[in-house]
């Protein structure tokens, strides 16, 4: 499975994954402390879930699991890029943040498309 790959850590799927959580983090600190607790911490856990599930596939050692939490990952990447939506419809985000993280959800997306299929063959 992972003889092209010493480490998730080398994956592009999974660097670009922690580069968006990093960016969510900090896009998140705009909301209102109302938030906190509501769509604040849904996007904080969706962001962190997908480079978390990427790891943990991997961590797997065997195709299947890892193709099975790429999908998982993937799941998370389309629940924060909903969330990054609602934000910004209710004014938390400006236009040009959420446009920026939904950007990066969008390369994230495709990369673990890319990724699930090269694990399909």
């Amino acid at each position: 499975m992972g003889g092209e790959l010493k480490d998730v850590k080398e994956l592009t799927a999974w660097r670009c994954a922690v580069q968006l959580c990093w960016a969510v983090y900090l896009a998140s600190r705009k909301l209102p402390p109302t938030e906190r607790f509501g769509l604040t911490a849904q996007m904080r856990r969706a962001a962190v879930s997908i480079p978390s599930n990427l790891a943990e596939g991997y961590g797997r050692g065997t195709r299947k699991d890892y193709r099975q939490f790429v999908w998982i990952a993937r799941g998370s990447a389309c629940e924060l890029e909903t969330q990054i939506i609602i934000a910004r419809e209710l004014c938390f985000l400006d236009e040009p943040t959420s446009a920026a993280l939904t950007e990066e959800v969008q390369r994230v997306l495709q990369l673990l498309s890319g990724l699930a299929r090269s694990l399909s063959s």
